[in-house]
C-alpha cells in the first residue's frame, strides 16, 4: 500500500472533501450501498447520506463491496429524503436527483459551479427517486444512454455521476 501512495483510514477522514453529498434514496442491496461507499471515498466525496430502509453500516453485505470505505466516509442516516434535503439546504448546498424525467439536464450539461456545495440523489433501482423526492431538489440530471437499455445499476450510475463531477472540479483546480 505505501508504494501506491494509498492513504489511511485517518488520513482519508482528515483529508479535505469534494463538496458533494450523495443521498441514497431506498436502495434495496446493500452490495449496492457498499459500492457507493467505496466509489466515495476514491473520490474523496464529503459524505453519504443514507434514507429510508436503505441499509447501513455496519452490516455484512456492505462491508463485502466496501472494503473498508465504510470505515472512511462520513455517513448519517434519516428516516426519509426530505429530512435528508432539509438537512442539505440548512447547509447551502444544491440538490439534484439523478433520474430519468421530463426537463432534466443531461450530465455533461450541468450548470455546476465546482466551488458550490452539490448533493445529487439515487433512487430504488426499481422505481427510482420518488416523485415527492425530485419535487424538492433544484433539479434534475439524466446520464445519457445511447443503447437498448435505459437505465444503469445504481452503483454504475453514481460512478458515471461521481467522475464527471470530480473530473469538473479537479480540471478547475489546474
Amino acid at each position: 500500500m505505501d508504494e501506491l501512495g494509498r492513504k489511511s483510514v485517518d488520513e482519508v477522514k482528515a483529508s479535505e472533501k469534494i463538496p458533494i453529498v450523495v443521498v441514497l434514496e431506498n436502495i434495496r442491496s446493500a452490495y449496492n450501498v457498499g459500492s457507493v461507499f467505496r466509489t466515495s471515498d476514491a473520490f474523496l466525496i464529503e459524505a453519504i447520506y443514507i434514507t429510508g430502509y436503505s441499509a447501513r453500516p455496519p452490516h455484512k453485505e456492505i462491508k463485502k463491496t466496501a472494503l473498508g470505505a465504510e470505515e472512511s466516509v462520513s455517513w448519517k442516516h434519516f428516516a426519509n429524503a426530505g429530512a435528508a434535503i432539509d438537512t442539505l439546504r440548512n447547509d447551502g448546498f444544491k440538490v439534484y436527483a439523478i433520474e430519468q424525467v421530463e426537463n432534466s439536464t443531461l450530465l455533461q450539461n450541468l450548470d455546476w459551479n465546482s466551488h458550490e456545495k452539490i448533493a445529487i440523489i439515487f433512487g430504488n433501482e426499481v422505481t427510482g427517486v420518488e416523485q415527492s423526492t425530485i419535487a424538492l431538489c433544484d433539479g434534475t440530471v439524466e446520464i445519457p444512454q445511447l443503447g437498448m437499455k435505459h437505465s444503469l445499476n445504481i452503483a454504475t450510475a453514481a460512478g458515471v455521476v461521481l467522475w464527471e463531477l470530480v473530473r469538473r472540479k479537479l480540471q478547475e483546480s489546474i
